[in-house]
């Protein structure tokens, strides 16, 4: 059974940082492309990153580039997501997901960036 728990949301203000944690299971984890996405109330699910199981290589959504940096642990099966500089538009439940579509997702975890 897939199991996909993210933890480290919060509230922080403009220029902050948080860096969000997921723990995987219940799946080949090692050999799999993990991803994080995001919503808001006003949007449907939107991609925010992907990280590929081999080589580490990794992809941005583009308001998100420079800010955010996905990274995992094969060993302990985990993926981070470190977020600098966050904006009030970064305010969203962020889930990390098996696919980039956010199907198959966690129970999500809220940021709130606000003053």
């Amino acid at each position: 059974q897939v199991q996909l728990v993210e933890s480290g949301g919060g509230l922080v203000q403009p220029g902050g940082s948080l860096k969000l944690s997921c723990a995987a299971s219940g799946f080949h984890f090692s050999t799999s492309y993990m991803y994080w996405v995001r919503q808001t109330p006003e949007k449907s699910l939107e991609w925010v990153s992907t990280i590929n199981n081999y080589n580490g290589q990794t992809q941005y959504e583009d308001s998100v580039k420079g800010r955010f940096t996905i990274s995992r642990d094969n060993l302990e099966n985990m993926i981070y997501l470190q977020m600098d500089n966050l904006k009030p538009e970064d305010t969203a439940l962020y889930y990390c997901s098996r696919n980039r579509a956010g199907s198959i997702r966690g129970q999500g975890t809220q940021v709130t960036v606000s003053s």
